[in-house]
């Protein structure tokens, strides 16, 4: 990649004599939409914009959970099928990130931002406008496309942003997903009850457009950066092995987890993931570069994000649900859908707070304990749940608690796989995360479900207590399991190179005057291994 102008060879901002330059037209001064906005305006905005971008997506998507029994009853339909409200919009979100994800590593990051908040603006207007169950699942479908814009915000942040803001915009764009979800549910609530569930959608395309005009104005142009090859082949397979895979985890209650249509549908898409991996190894520009998941770092936040989110997902609509119980029933507190939306505040909130802790906690104790601490937490907020639930505000302090650990395992995953890939993978490799993280979170959503229905009495709406305490537990054990794994996959400190050495955490680690060693420093003192050292036969 060649240099051009101030701008560094990998795209990323330079501070000479605290003149920071940035790629694209923030830098040139060109003449696109934001041109009379002043530079150093728009470059102080970037950060917050994406976030915003980032956050409204996740309130966007979750427009559909609490809706979903107001929905069935409008439209006539049964609640199973009124899921697809919410399996639609993963679905597509999970076909459109590792897509998005490799279209951010060039130079149209900008176009592709906009193009799919249109999509989020146009799906909200349809729902909103929609007359039937069909155009409602389309309008779905649109606003699902917007879940794709989180590989694609932490690849201008990091090509764009100075190295500690960029840190601190991928940390907090990671746990947007958790903050919207926290955000979404009490707000849809509460646009519901005092309009109807258009309203709803209404609320998301003003809000969403207003995101788009701020983007608009504020993001760089285009990037000095090579156009890359679109892999057609890969993007087919993994859609195909993505909606396969999706379908069974959404249908398979309805249709039997054990009959020909779930397992021959499940056969299938493994059939096509067997096909994919190989041609994504041997392809030279591939959709998702797998060889990356080699790197002990990546390979730690993919299984680990896969882990915790399924974990997440046997949480929250739980806790929901659990808390609108009738008291009559033996257990729950007969709350409303705003009060059962409010339980999930704290958790938003807590989120939020811990993510603002994390660089604090990294320069004290080092990176590699962040993600196992975040997951115990977690797995301590369900067992508690799990053992105590006779009062209203236990689901109030568990979902606090469960956002602390949660801010802090996903604030801190996508630093493990910036840090370990090249700049020109970025997006990719956090595409291809969010899509374990987007199966993650369907697979929690089916297994809830399949919990929930097997400790159900034949004739009875509600299920016993035990149904919600076994999923609780199957909670908190996924996030022990994430905890050990994360702790042990990075294995040890590598050893330092030769030359003087500084503390960092608890280890010993190079001392480096560069932007790149001072990350790969943080790296050894964690036990991760960054793509300098891969290239240089460090281990």
């Amino acid at each position: 990649m060649t240099s051009t102008g101030d701008n560094r060879s990998d795209g990323r901002p330079e501070e000479n004599g605290g003149i920071v330059s940035i790629s694209g037209d923030i830098a040139s001064g060109s003449t696109g939409p934001g041109a009379a906005v002043p530079r150093g305006l728009r470059l102080r905005l970037l950060g917050p914009t994406l976030v915003i971008v980032g956050s409204l997506m996740a309130v966007v998507s979750s427009l559909g959970a609490p809706l979903i029994p107001t929905i069935a009853d409008a439209d006539g339909v049964s609640l199973s099928t009124a899921e697809w409200l919410l399996t639609i919009t993963l679905m597509t979100g999970a076909l459109a990130t590792p897509l998005m994800g490799r279209l951010a590593d060039g130079p149209r990051q900008r176009d592709v931002i906009l193009a799919a908040l249109g999509s989020v603006v146009a799906g909200c207007v349809v729902a909103a406008l929609s007359n039937g169950f069909a155009m409602l699942i389309v309008g779905r479908g649109l606003q699902g496309v917007g879940l794709g814009l989180l590989p694609v915000a932490m690849a201008v942040a990091r090509r764009n942003l100075t190295p500690e803001k960029s840190r601190q915009a991928i940390a907090t764009l990671s746990i947007t997903t958790a903050i919207g979800a926290g955000l979404g549910y009490p707000l849809t609530a509460l646009i519901a009850e005092t309009f109807d569930f258009r309203g709803a959608y209404w609320f998301g395309a003003i809000t969403v457009g207003c995101a788009f005009l701020l983007a608009a104005f504020v993001l760089p142009g285009r990037a000095q950066v090579p156009s890359r090859r679109f892999d057609t082949v890969g993007a087919t397979l993994i859609s195909l092995a993505v909606v396969g895979l999706s379908v069974v985890l959404s249908e398979a209650d309805g249709w039997g987890w054990t009959s020909a249509r779930t397992l021959g549908l499940f056969a299938a898409s493994l059939v096509v993931l067997a096909l994919w991996i190989p041609y994504e190894l041997r392809t030279t520009d591939p959709l998702i570069d797998l060889r990356q998941v080699r790197n002990r770092s990546v390979l730690t936040a993919d299984t680990g994000g896969l882990l915790i989110s399924v974990a997440m997902y046997l949480l929250l609509p739980v806790v929901v649900e659990f808390v609108q119980v009738p008291a009559a029933k033996g257990y729950g507190f007969g709350a409303s859908l705003v009060v059962s939306g409010l339980v999930l505040v704290p958790y938003a909130v807590a989120n939020f707070v811990a993510s603002r802790f994390l660089g604090v906690y990294e320069r004290r104790f080092g990176a590699r304990s962040m993600i196992p601490l975040g997951s115990l937490i977690f797995a301590l907020s369900t067992g508690f749940f799990a053992l105590e639930h006779a009062h209203l505000w236990e689901a109030f302090v568990t979902t606090g608690i469960a956002g602390f650990g949660m801010g802090f395992t996903y604030a801190a995953m996508p630093g493990f796989i910036v840090r370990a890939v090249p700049h020109s993978e970025t997006g990719s490799a956090t595409g291809f995360y969010q899509v374990l993280r987007s199966i993650g979170l369907t697979l929690g959503s089916a297994l809830s479900a399949a919990v929930l229905m097997a400790h159900t009495p034949a004739g009875s709406a509600l299920p016993e207590v035990s149904g919600f305490r076994t999923a609780l537990i199957i909670a908190s054990g996924l996030g022990v399991a994430t905890a050990v794994i994360s702790f042990v996959l990075p294995g040890l400190a590598p050893r330092g190179r030769a030359g003087s050495s500084v503390k960092g955490g608890s280890e010993t680690v190079p001392m480096m005057g560069t932007e790149a060693g001072e990350e790969e420093a943080e790296l050894a003192g964690s036990g991760l291994m960054t793509v300098d050292d891969k290239a240089s036969g460090t281990r």
